[in-house]
């Protein structure tokens, strides 16, 4: 790692951790830092402030930092797949298909008074996801030019969309009509149980995606070179797939889709370390990712307060410029392709 890596990461590491405590001691009703302090010690007089911090903050913020770095990886992956820049689990439809999946086995489940468990809708997420990137990568055998893919990935996430909006608006039950707020991106109703189980999924992913760091680093000098360093392509192209379908719906399944992130983190890294080695950007497409999604979650939820606006509004008004002045600074370099 460089000097100007290793100084980003740091720089990354203390914002992080900044950005958290503001997380924690901010809300409705503002919490003081020794407040949290004596609450995380165990030595807290107030018990409706401990119950807040321990089991409504804390879990959120643990799930905007695992979630908003898992977005941003599956985003990486999914650039290094289709050797495009404006790619992700968003623009390709990803989330979207899981989205769809996730509020159909919602509504059944409810609808019959049952109540489906966290691991059965990551699973729900990750076929709903798998059928969208299916459908993408069907379309790639007809269609050479990534830009129309692209189109194509954002069409197929508009379909789910309008799908998912038409059975949520029209559900009978209350509980189902709630789902709109989940719908919409949100990491509230986050317990210490869903924080478990999406910390194994992710972790997992990242374990996969840093066993792939060479055969990535290989690949990105172009398939010929990689294959006569005896890089298996087939194997590679399947895992970034599965893996960064695996991330992104477990994103939707606990927080809905939330926009933009896997898409413009990559390219905010890139510009801080100067360099695209799998080996830098893994870790810290993480980093970033869990930074910049904490911040917005947090801009989401205080600053119309009591209200909250959806984590997706709010990563959308500061990441979509992002992506417009990559799309612009790829055309004034002459790379006409998307």
């Amino acid at each position: 790692m460089s000097k100007r890596s290793a100084i980003v990461f740091a720089a990354l590491y203390v914002l992080l951790a900044a950005a958290t405590l503001v997380n924690i001691i901010s809300g409705t009703v503002a919490t003081p830092i020794g407040d949290v302090i004596a609450i995380l010690s165990g030595r807290a007089a107030d018990p409706v402030a401990s119950s807040v911090v321990l089991s409504i903050r804390l879990p959120r913020v643990a799930a905007a930092v695992i979630l908003g770095g898992a977005l941003a990886l599956s985003g990486y992956m999914l650039q290094t797949f289709f050797d495009n820049p404006i790619v992700g689990p968003f623009v390709l439809g990803i989330s979207s298909g899981a989205k769809l999946t996730v509020a159909l086995a919602l509504i059944f489940y409810i609808s019959r008074g049952g109540k489906p468990g966290s691991l059965f809708l990551v699973c729900a997420a990750f076929l709903g996801a798998l059928a969208a990137m299916g459908f993408v990568l069907l379309l790639s055998l007809r269609v050479r030019s990534t830009g129309i893919l692209v189109v194509c990935g954002i069409m197929t996430g508009y379909i789910c969309s309008a799908v998912t909006d038409l059975v949520v608006t029209f559900a009978d039950d209350a509980n189902i009509a709630n789902l709109h707020n989940w719908s919409m991106g949100s990491f509230s109703g986050t317990n210490s149980s869903d924080i478990g189980i999406m910390g194994v999924i992710v972790g997992l992913c990242v374990a996969g995606a840093v066993f792939l760091i060479k055969p990535i680093g290989a690949f990105r000098l172009g398939e010929d070179y990689a294959r006569s360093g005896g890089v298996n392509i087939t194997l590679l192209r399947t895992l970034l797939i599965l893996i960064s379908s695996l991330l992104a719906a477990t994103v939707t399944a606990f927080a809905g889709p939330i926009s933009f992130v896997g898409i413009a983190v990559p390219h905010l890294l890139k510009g801080l370390v100067k360099t695209s080695s799998p080996a830098v950007m893994i870790p810290g497409c993480l980093l970033l990712g869990a930074l910049v999604t904490l911040c917005c979650d947090g801009i989401a939820r205080t600053i119309f307060a009591p209200t909250e606006v959806s984590v997706s509004s709010v990563t959308a008004l500061f990441l979509v410029p992002v992506v417009i002045a990559v799309m612009i600074k790829r055309r004034k370099g002459g790379q006409g392709r998307i």
